[in-house]
């Protein structure tokens, strides 16, 4: 893996300098110039960029310009950024997919795409619940819930942390539950069948930043997932961040009333 691929001075050297009298956002100039390397092939999926450092001294701009240049690419899955060690070309292997359109959780979609899930305890306890969570799950008067918060893991590397919420007379035991909640649950015959998600872009807390390995403010996704029993009783109700620099989520669509094609070929 190279320091970095071409000097900062290849950035300039077809276009000239960074135009201040262009209406376009210069940091919106920089990542077009950055992504036309990219995708020209000049900069290669594993190269270094150079050091922000560099690129606010060759260019003239601000830290915050480069900074907001850089992150428009990450969030495009151009670049990605590894807290410690710098911003990277992507290449595949550095991002992971995951379909909207199927109920699974984290250790089943990493077994899936061939990866090894893990899990770190943060906290998993028998509490009080909060007037959110009591609404939420539906709970009577003077019951409990189980907090099990932890940081996700895929071949050791920090992807997720996620603090679900059950029921607590759905786990008697939370002290037996292994890495995977669906699992624990699936053996106490409360598997949920449907859920509802929601999920927006956000910027990285100071505390889920540093057990993710990122930098305070690095773009990630927020998830507030709902999972519901066939009777429609709320069962889990989870809240994550995911690593903006290493997940797209993908969702198939299709026209209203449109007719499924028929497949054609060799069975």
């Amino acid at each position: 893996m190279s320091d970095y691929p071409v000097t900062i001075d290849k950035i300039f050297q077809d276009y000239g300098p960074i135009d201040q009298n262009n209406p376009t956002p210069r940091y919106i100039q920089l990542a077009n110039r950055i992504r036309d390397l990219i995708e020209s092939g000049s900069w290669k999926a594993g190269d270094a960029l150079p050091s922000e450092r560099t690129i606010v001294g060759a260019t003239g701009l601000s830290r915050v310009t480069v900074r907001k240049g850089l992150e428009l690419l990450v969030n495009e899955g151009l670049l990605c950024q590894r807290h410690g060690s710098g911003t990277y070309v992507s290449s595949e292997e550095d991002r992971i997919e995951q379909s909207l359109g199927t109920l699974t959780g984290f250790s089943e979609d990493m077994h899936s795409l061939g990866h090894v899930p893990s899990a770190r305890w943060i906290e998993k306890t028998i509490d009080n619940p909060s007037t959110e969570e009591t609404m939420v799950l539906g709970l009577s008067p003077g019951e409990k819930v189980a907090r099990l918060h932890r940081l996700r893991l895929a071949d050791g590397e920090p992807l997720a942390i996620e603090m679900a919420v059950v029921p607590a007379s759905i786990l008697p035991d939370i002290d037996d539950m292994q890495d995977s909640l669906y699992q624990t649950l699936a053996a106490q015959g409360a598997l949920p069948e449907k859920a509802l998600q929601r999920m927006h872009a956000c910027r990285l807390p100071a505390f889920e930043a540093e057990l993710l390995k990122c930098e305070e403010g690095e773009p990630a996704l927020h998830i507030e997932r709902l999972s519901r029993l066939q009777s429609g009783r709320v069962i889990e109700f989870t809240r994550s961040y995911y690593r903006g620099d290493r997940y797209d989520f993908i969702a198939e669509l299709t026209l209203p009333g449109a007719r499924p094609k028929t497949m054609q070929g060799k069975r």
